[in-house]
């Protein structure tokens, strides 16, 4: 079976057969055309998210892994697999319209701060009042003995 397979392989290369099949160029209208499906999806589904105010992500992953595929079988059945630079260009694109507030990091609320440093500067504030009163108590007890 093995030797079959062999064989075919070198009457291919020797004939001249294997050269027939070449890769067809990647087309990038088509490609551009079936992006542009994708991504009018993908807008209408983002439309509700809320992107203006803060970070979509967590909630629209699912939504942004569609995408991807669509994208990615947009390229591999328009021979543009090879060409990255076509779906990065895409989605530097999506990213620079939804999730550009992503990256931005936002002070907690002033009560959240408060209710986190408040124990801290009250336990070393009092730290210092309760190390003298017991360093006193046991001194005044080990004095009247």
């Amino acid at each position: 079976m093995v030797s079959t397979a062999c064989l075919l392989v070198v009457i291919f290369i020797w004939t001249g057969i294997a050269a027939k099949f070449v890769v067809p160029p990647c087309d990038q209208h088509m490609f551009h055309s079936g992006v542009h499906q994708c991504l009018s999806d993908f807008n209408t589904s983002m439309e509700t998210s809320g992107y203006r105010d803060n970070c979509p992500w967590p909630t629209e992953k699912g939504i942004y892994n569609k995408l991807k595929r669509c994208v990615d079988d947009s390229a591999l059945v328009f021979w543009c697999k090879g060409h990255g630079f076509l779906k990065d260009a895409v989605f530097l694109e999506v990213h620079k319209t939804y999730f550009r507030l992503c990256g931005q990091v936002q002070d907690p609320p002033l009560t959240t701060l408060i209710l986190l440093i408040a124990p801290v500067i009250i336990a070393t504030l009092l730290l210092p009042v309760l190390c003298a009163n017991l360093t006193t108590s046991n001194a005044q007890g080990a004095l009247s003995l």
